[in-house]
């Protein structure tokens, strides 16, 4: 429950201090009706958000392995699938549409960044999923949005860090999406 209402989309798990780890269920439209951001009803308390793009999260993955403690204490070590550079742009630039949150406008910017070799690396890892509606819909995002330093997404990713020089930084979130824009093209 938050804010006096039932969340039936998330689950959270208490560790034995502050710790506590919170898992949001996300689905992808299969309607012409559904409507990005609300919720999809699976079972009478269980519901997932619907999410533009999320097939490609199942496509563009990762194997990774995790190890160390669990938030009950616990040692463990698990090899799970994360959605990969690719997909995970175009879902963050959905998101950003959706919801215009700074947050979202830096985590695209951090992972153009610093994903492998950078822009190339998760142009690399798109290419192959380009002619969905999702990608072909976030790299429009990217252009309106995130090509000019005085755009939307520039703008809200300096403000996100409270950065000394924002327009420096917004330079810099300007210029690695058009590369990234750039090399999607290529």
């Amino acid at each position: 429950m938050k804010d006096g209402k039932v969340v039936r989309q998330r689950w959270a798990l208490e560790g034995s201090g502050t710790e506590r780890v919170t898992v949001e269920f996300l689905i992808p439209p299969s309607d012409p009706s559904d409507r990005p951001g609300s919720l999809r009803n699976l079972e009478g308390d269980f519901a997932a958000i619907i999410t533009p793009g999320l097939q490609l999260a199942f496509l563009n993955r990762k194997r990774v392995t995790l190890e160390g403690t669990t938030i009950l204490k616990e040692t463990a070590k698990r090899a799970i699938w994360v959605c990969g550079a690719g997909a995970f742009i175009v879902l963050k630039a959905l998101a950003f549409r959706n919801r215009g949150v700074n947050k979202d406008a830096y985590d695209l910017f951090y992972v153009l960044r610093n994903y492998g070799k950078g822009p190339e690396d998760v142009a690399a890892e798109l290419k192959p999923y380009l002619r969905d509606s999702s990608a072909q819909r976030a790299l429009e995002i990217l252009r309106e949005d995130f090509t000019s330093p005085q755009a939307l997404g520039p703008q809200r990713a300096a403000r996100f860090l409270e950065a000394p020089d924002e327009a420096a930084l917004a330079a810099d979130v300007a210029a690695f999406v058009g590369r990234f824009l750039g090399l999607c093209q290529s």
